[in-house]
């Protein structure tokens, strides 16, 4: 440990550090000891996850607490999840007991009394969502210099998820709005995983204040293990749930992983990929690559059993419960231990803590199926490996999961990639025989391992929806202002810096005549009445659309939420089991249901990730290479030697005829923005656009008969 920077912290936190057996500080924690005690700068700490990013912002930051007390918050820590901020919590708590610095969470779920308590003497460190945090800017703005006048450190966790979005741009004007109320601005601390492009992060992070950032970047090198298989088969039925408890034998005994010693893509397991292969198919190629759907889970309940924490990630709700349904039927079928969880924002939250706990919890076998809520920084203990079904939603969130795995005595990160094609109709041209899933995660993999690319973050111009609310939540905090007052204090917000005086005036004209603000006799302006009910309800404290859902129910215990409500009577799946519709409370928005057996069907609402033109552009290059990848198992390895094969045509051309006269398939080699404004713009242009796989190529339908002609129109409907 280098003695320097470990006695510059407090000396409860010498004590706290020699309690955990730490034998080092990390090469970011020594970093940010001295960027945060030495420095007045703002900070962005970029390095993997589990890498010590919280610790290495708390630790000289609690420091500084202790030896300098302030009198109010002295610490703002803004969390993109109550979970996490809650996670957090918990982390933080034992290292303060022995201290008299408060730590408290602020969210919806915590009590009105704890709040109470804590704003009688405000001082130590806050944990708030950013709803909350503009709830507190709105209702409490007179006060706000009580609260946060001696405000030091504001730390942004996991501030990829804020970036690009709304919200995040709402952070930048919360803490801008805050900093009104301070002789000293706080410095802001943004940490991340995953960042694409530092010198756009770090000019978001400093907004308009004055402060120059300091990136503190990780260098050392993780050790990973990978491997990626691929599954084709046809759609397979949901297995039978099953009813009630049973006896709890033994968990598997399969042997353990084979450790390698130093970073490797070989495969996780040896390659059993030629068992039970078909025979040869020289009229249909796909057929040499069907497997029965059961192998598939046969496949991911082995790799379940194997270690004792296995995270999978899927990226829909329905994935994740259809994987649990599969999974425990195959241990009831063995009479093996059933140790499987679901995680997803539609599970309560007592399900989802005791998926949680069971992960954290050194003597328990535990596998959980997870969505986005597990991919952000929740501690989750010293998990084995990660399993992914299908491609990841972009490069970051490939990062973020392998980022889970690879915490214990040094271990590699260790990611198994499962590529699932469905054999539906008949394949009938290039862009239905090519594995496009397949693919993508083949190129999201090399544009990491080789270049160490991540999506950058897209920052708008014109954030017109949150100038509306802004613009709202400033007049409601402050009940009336002129209008020269309120464009000062609007436009002065760094989010807005490209939008216009005169482009200000517009939209409050026009609010003035939708009745969303009124003028008094002496010119201010105030809520309007066609507002009062926006900008009241709760809901407006979040920049983002959250539907009222319906809360599931057994009895009086509550399982998880559905956007839509079945009908009575009709089946479906939640938290791993099989349920059905007893009877529906449309006003209360409950649902009470029954466990069943059976085979549930499951209605998830939810559209697919957008996808970077790189991913698209590297998919195509993997297509055209001869180039060999070590994590491809057996396979793997075959269908994609297949699809090069088929897919030579593209490389002399994107535009293909088709058998049907006048139609043509079209393969843009694009994003998925681009893809839909194509689209769009086609439509518009009368051509006919028969199907599409976004945003690999669709079928069009045109007068021109030749792809040369096509290439013509289509240029001319985009000059138009």
């Amino acid at each position: 440990m280098t003695q320097n920077h470990f006695y510059k912290l407090a000396p409860f936190i010498q004590e706290y550090i020699y309690r955990q057996k730490w034998t080092m500080l990390r090469d970011i924690q020594q970093q940010a000891i001295d960027a945060v005690l030495d420095s007045r700068a703002h900070i962005l700490i970029a390095s993997g996850t589990a890498s010590g990013k919280t610790e290495a912002a708390l630790l000289p930051i609690i420091t500084d607490l202790r030896q300098n007390p302030p009198h109010s918050v002295g610490a703002l820590y803004i969390g993109p999840l109550k979970a996490l901020i809650n996670d957090q919590f918990n982390r933080i708590t034992p290292l303060l007991e022995e201290t008299d610095i408060p730590v408290q969470s602020w969210h919806g779920d915590v009590s009105a009394a704890k709040k109470a308590r804590f704003l009688k003497q405000a001082r130590g460190i806050l944990q708030i969502t950013p709803e909350s945090l503009e709830a507190m800017l709105i209702n409490r703005q007179h006060e706000l210099q009580r609260l946060f006048s001696d405000l030091r450190y504001v730390i942004i966790d996991e501030i990829h998820a804020f970036i690009t979005s709304d919200r995040g741009r709402q952070v930048i004007c919360q803490l801008e709005r805050l900093a009104r109320q301070q002789a000293t601005p706080a410095r802001r601390i943004g940490l991340s995983a995953t960042i694409g492009d530092s010198e756009l992060t770090m000019a978001w992070l400093r907004g308009s204040s004055r402060p120059p950032v300091t990136l503190i970047e990780s260098q050392q090198p993780r050790s990973i293990e990978l491997a990626l298989e691929y599954f084709l088969h046809q759609p397979s039925t949901v297995p039978q749930a099953t009813d009630g408890d049973e006896p709890q034998p033994p968990a598997d005994s399969e042997p353990p992983a084979k450790r390698l010693p130093r970073t490797t893509q070989r495969p996780l397991l040896p390659d059993d990929s030629d068992d039970d292969e078909p025979p040869e198919s020289e009229a249909d190629p796909l057929q040499n690559f069907i497997t029965p759907a059961d192998r598939y889970y046969e496949h991911l309940y082995k790799m379940t059993r194997r270690e004792a924490k296995t995270l999978i990630f899927v990226n829909a709700r329905q994935g994740a419960e259809e994987t649990v349904l599969n999974l425990r039927q195959l241990a009831k079928q063995r009479r093996r231990r059933d140790f499987y969880h679901v995680h997803h924002g539609s599970i309560s939250t007592p399900l989802r803590e005791a998926a949680e706990a069971a992960m954290r919890s050194p003597k328990q076998h535990a596998c959980v199926a997870a969505t986005v809520t597990l991919e952000l920084g929740i501690d989750l203990g010293q998990l084995d490996q990660v399993l992914q079904v299908n491609a990841t939603p972009s490069v970051s969130s490939l990062v973020q999961r392998l980022g889970r795995s690879g915490r214990r005595d040094d271990r590699p990160a260790r990611m198994f990639f499962y590529a699932i094609e469905q054999l539906g109709r008949q394949h009938r041209h290039i862009g239905t025989q090519l594995p496009w899933n397949m693919l993508q995660t083949i190129a999201m993999l090399q544009l990491y391992l080789s270049e160490r690319w991540i999506e950058p973050p897209h920052i708008p111009e014109m954030p017109l929806s949150l100038l509306y609310h802004q613009t709202m939540s400033i007049i409601k905090s402050q009940t009336e202002l002129s209008p020269p007052q309120l464009a000062r204090q609007v436009l002065t917000l760094s989010p807005f810096k490209d939008i216009t005086p005169e482009h200000f005036r517009q939209l409050l004209r026009h609010l003035l005549e939708i009745q969303h603000l009124e003028r008094t006799e002496a010119g201010k302006l105030i809520i309007g009445l066609k507002a009062e009910a926006i900008v009241n309800h709760y809901s407006f404290y979040a920049t983002f659309q959250d539907p009222k859902p319906y809360h599931v129910r057994e009895g009086s215990r509550e399982i998880g939420t559905l956007q839509i409500a079945p009908s009575v009577g009709s089946t479906f799946a939640l938290a791993g089991f099989a349920w059905q519709v007893l009877n529906i409370q449309p006003d209360q928005r409950v649902i009470q249901a029954k466990r069943i057996s059976g085979k549930p069907r499951t209605a998830w609402l939810g559209g697919g990730a957008p996808i970077h033109p790189r991913v698209v552009q590297k998919v195509r290059a993997v297509l055209q290479t001869e180039a060999a990848y070590p994590y491809l198992r057996s396979r793997a390895r075959k269908r994609l030697h297949h699809a090069r094969q088929t897919a030579k045509p593209l490389c002399e051309a994107s535009i293909l005829p088709l058998s049907g006269r006048h139609q043509f398939l079209i393969f843009p080699w694009c994003g998925s923005q681009q893809f839909d404004t194509q689209l769009l713009l086609l439509a518009r242009a009368g051509f006919e656009v028969k199907s599409s796989y976004a945003p690999y190529y669709y079928e069009l339908k045109s007068s021109a008969s030749r792809p040369a002609a096509l290439k013509e129109l289509l240029q001319s409907a985009c000059e138009d």
